[in-house]
C-alpha cells in the first residue's frame, strides 16, 4: 500500500526537472530529489510550500560557477530544508546506473573519469538518505555536510 503521507519524486535528468514540477502542482509529494537534470521549468516564486529538496550533479555540468546551469536560479527559490551536491568526475550518466552495466560489458566513459561504481554508490547513498530523513524520519549524517572518504561530493554554495 502507499502511505500518502511518505510520497516522494526523483528522477534522472528530465525525471529531476519532473519531480520539482510535480512538487509544485501537487501537495502529496513531501520531498524531492533532481539527479544532474536542467529545471527547465521556473519553480513557483514562492517555492515549494517548504517541502525539501535536493540536487545532486555533476561539478562540471552544475557546479555554482556554471552561466549555463539554471541550478542557481532553482536554489534561490528552494524554500524548505534543501541540498545542492557536486560530484566532481561525474557526467551526466553517472547518476545513473548505465555506466555500471556498460562497465559490466567491458565499456567505459571516457568523459567519466569517477569510476562507475563510486557514483553509482554516492547516487545510492544520498538519495537514499534524504528519503530516510524526510519520509522516515530518520537521523542521517551524510547530508550534514562533507565527509572525508567522499572527497568528491562537495555541498554547494561554499
Amino acid at each position: 500500500m502507499i502511505d500518502p503521507r511518505r510520497i516522494g519524486a526523483a528522477g534522472h535528468s528530465v525525471g529531476g526537472a519532473s519531480a520539482a514540477t510535480l512538487m509544485a502542482q501537487d501537495r502529496r509529494v513531501r520531498a524531492g530529489v533532481n539527479p544532474d537534470g536542467d529545471f527547465f521549468a521556473r519553480l513557483p516564486e514562492t517555492g515549494l510550500d517548504a517541502r525539501p529538496f535536493m540536487m545532486m550533479g555533476s561539478a562540471a555540468d552544475h557546479g555554482p560557477g556554471n552561466a549555463e546551469s539554471d541550478w542557481q536560479a532553482a536554489w534561490a527559490r528552494l524554500d524548505g530544508w534543501k541540498r545542492w551536491l557536486t560530484v566532481s568526475g561525474a557526467e551526466h550518466f553517472s547518476f545513473t546506473d548505465l555506466l555500471v552495466l556498460a562497465e559490466q560489458l567491458g565499456l567505459a566513459d571516457p568523459a567519466a573519469p569517477l569510476p562507475a561504481e563510486r557514483a553509482w554508490q554516492h547516487t545510492r547513498d544520498y538519495t537514499a538518505a534524504f528519503f530516510d530523513m524526510h519520509l522516515r524520519g530518520m537521523s542521517r549524517p551524510l547530508l550534514d555536510g562533507p565527509v572525508a572518504d567522499r572527497p568528491e561530493v562537495e555541498f554547494q554554495p561554499r
